[in-house]
């Protein structure tokens, strides 16, 4: 037995096809049955790697007698909130709003008019956990559809009303740009929240904090800030050695759920990484230490192995659970360790913290328990030595591993998520190819990946003119939200910038354009939705910092970087009055708008546009990106070809130039690297 959800792309959706319960995808076909049967709508919101979702769905999609109430009494709607984050804001702002809490799976009761009027989270088949029953919740939202409509009403309408003003009090009123001290307050309240002893901010459930990581290493950068460096490095030491990283293969899980980032909820999402290559770039070009590099490239060699389609882009996810089991594919018991590792004197068991007991649940999680200096001593071996024994365990693990049965992969691709990565690669581009250890060839081939991937994602997803959001099997559907326009762009820009192709940076301005005529609040920020898409009764406007940056945020980068090399004033402006109206929440709340500190402090600080011009231009550029420069925005001009207004009569035949500018104005031109890294850091 097939439900409607049998038709659609979604590997979430797919999932629940064969429920009992009679799903229909996200559209106007169930709102208009339940306008015309005077039904509520049941909208049921998760994703293909929520452990929680699969919980439920078993315990009660699955279950006839619950999905004959359901169908009975609602019209159920079952929604990706990877293809559909608008509606998943939307009820998820609705559902806090109630409760004060939210996550997945989603459950939200709503009119058909689209308003919601009751939801919450995960809800078990019996009480328990001082929550109600599903079937007690669906029992009683029954209950008051009928009898008490008019309640129903006014509380849903009510909470539309609300839903409409809640964006527009995260942002200040227009003032002065902030100034240096502002970066100061913003890392002190960082690092009131920091975690010094084991690294990230809190205690648990932890999340990798790329954001703030970042703002706190171009603190140091700008400042020399001792503490700042030594909580961000701290940080990225801490993940990189825990539990939260595939010390066997790479890539990190979402998060950990204890303080030691020993636990991982194990999900593996291609934003996670995409991000935390990023953030680990950062570091190696501030530090040159190989422990980075090493992370970098194993994560994108994780994303090759394990996220990369044919088509040449990249899906979504892997499952937390295989066989019904949380981390099963990850972990090891102990005589499953004795079996696999061939660990004979138990070195590499010391190493990765493997216990006869476990060290999480009865099975183990690998993680880097003890160094190879100190297992070296203790054992008076060399750490060559150390290294070789735990390579082969690592080999022979991987052997075991690959026989094992694999989590589910999530197998679409969404443009915002794929556009993330692309900047991952650039940026691993230009830190390695440029890096101390001079590894010109991996990082020359990580932007030949970027390109071959940029041009997939042109051509997947551009249709007519105009973006698509999701795409899998050469179909792409659904319009694109301001987080897939605000994150291609910026990786058009970060590409255009690496390989010095200014094409990628036309395109981009072209991409700014279309922002502005279709997400426009009017004032100065823009909505999550298109103008074009009417499904939804709120248009958002995502302002917050959460585990990717706001698509507004990443549009006042956007604005800021194209505003000084298509020389348009009014984008420049535009960016400076966003960063003014957030300045005061950012400092409040650092950790929420994280992203937004860093744009600010690199506003503050001065931004530099550098253009290397001449023959030379490439291998002047390699050579002033070898140090960390958050502030400079790099262009390229080999011939005399004024593509971008920027570049114009920058060239001079025979003769190499390097111009340093500010938003105000421009530096003499010198022609050593030299110089010009005096002139960006002046």
């Amino acid at each position: 037995m097939t439900n409607r959800l049998i038709n659609e792309q979604s590997p979430y959706l797919l999932q629940h096809a064969h429920n009992p319960v009679d799903w229909y995808p996200w559209g106007d076909e169930p709102f208009e049955i339940a306008r015309k049967e005077n039904k509520p709508v049941l909208v049921s919101i998760g994703y293909s790697a929520c452990h929680w979702c699969h919980v439920m769905e078993h315990e009660s999609f699955e279950d006839e007698e619950v999905a004959a109430f359901m169908n009975t009494h609602f019209v159920c709607i079952k929604v990706d909130r990877e293809e559909h984050p608008d509606v998943d804001h939307l009820y998820m702002d609705a559902v806090q709003s109630i409760s004060g809490s939210g996550g997945w799976p989603l459950n939200v009761f709503v009119t058909p008019e689209r308003y919601p009027f009751y939801g919450g989270t995960y809800y078990p088949p019996r009480p328990a956990y001082s929550r109600p029953s599903w079937l007690q919740v669906l029992g009683r939202m029954a209950e008051i559809w009928q009898d008490q409509p008019e309640e129903v009403n006014a509380q849903a309408e009510q909470m539309i009303r609300h839903l409409k003003q809640a964006s527009k009090t995260i942002s200040g009123p227009a003032g002065l740009m902030p100034d240096k001290e502002y970066s100061g307050k913003i890392a002190a309240n960082l690092l009131k929240q920091a975690d010094k002893e084991k690294g990230g901010f809190g205690h648990a459930p932890k999340f990798p904090g790329t954001m703030a990581i970042s703002f706190l290493l171009e603190y140091h950068h700008f400042t020399g800030d001792e503490p700042a460096l030594r909580h961000a490095l701290r940080s990225l030491d801490a993940m990189a050695e825990g539990g939260i990283y595939d010390q066997l293969a790479g890539g990190f899980a979402r998060y950990s759920i204890d303080r030691d980032w020993l636990a991982p909820h194990f999900e593996k999402m291609l934003y996670d990484n995409a991000l935390l290559v990023c953030s680990y770039c950062d570091a190696y070009s501030l530090t040159h230490e190989e422990r980075y590099r090493k992370i970098i490239e194993e994560t994108i060699a994780f994303t090759e192995a394990e996220l990369k389609n044919e088509a040449g882009g990249y899906y979504c996810a892997l499952d937390a659970d295989s066989e019904g089991v949380e981390g099963k594919f990850y972990t090891w018991t102990w005589d499953e360790w004795l079996e696999a590792s061939f660990d004979v004197e138990g070195i590499a068991a010391d190493y990765f913290g493997i216990k006869p007991e476990g060290n999480w649940e009865e099975t183990n999680i690998l993680h880097i328990a003890k160094g190879i200096e100190k297992i070296a001593a203790e054992r008076g071996l060399f750490p060559f030595e150390i290294r070789k024994v735990i390579s082969d365990v690592t080999k022979n693990l991987l052997v075991a591993r690959g026989e094992r049965i694999r989590p589910q992969t999530d197998d679409k691709s969404l443009l915002s998520w794929n556009a993330l990565m692309n900047i991952a690669l650039s940026r691993a581009g230009v830190a390695i190819g440029a890096g101390k250890h001079q590894a010109i060839e991996t990082g020359a081939h990580y932007l030949v990946r970027a390109t071959e991937h940029m041009e997939w994602m042109i051509g997947c997803f551009e249709t007519n003119g105009t973006l698509k959001h999701a795409w899998k099997n050469g179909n792409a559907k659904i319009t694109a939200n301001l987080d897939d326009y605000a994150f291609l762009t910026q990786a058009l820009i970060q590409l255009g910038c690496s390989t010095g192709e200014n094409k990628w940076i036309l395109k981009a301005a072209e991409l700014v354009e279309t922002v502005i005529e279709k997400f426009s609040t009017g004032e100065d920020f823009f909505y999550f939705t298109s103008e074009e898409q009417a499904d939804i009764p709120v248009r958002k406007v995502e302002l917050y910092d959460g585990a990717l940056p706001s698509a507004n945020s990443v549009m006042a980068h956007n604005l800021q970087v194209l505003g000084l090399c298509m020389e348009r004033r009014e984008w420049l402006e535009k960016s400076t009055a966003m960063l003014s109206k957030m300045s005061e929440n950012t400092v409040r709340y650092p950790y929420s708008f994280a992203y937004w500190a860093i744009l600010i402090q690199r506003k503050t600080e001065g931004i530099k546009t550098v253009i290397c011009s001449g023959k030379n231009a490439d291998l002047q550029k390699a050579e002033i990106q070898r140090n960390f420069l958050p502030q400079a925005v790099f262009f390229t001009l080999r011939k005399e070809i004024f593509d971008l207004p920027i570049l114009k009569n920058k060239y001079f035949e025979d003769k190499n130039s390097i111009f340093v500018c500010s938003e105000e104005m421009c530096l003499s031109p010198v022609s050593s690297a030299g110089e010009a890294l005096h002139q960006i850091r002046g």
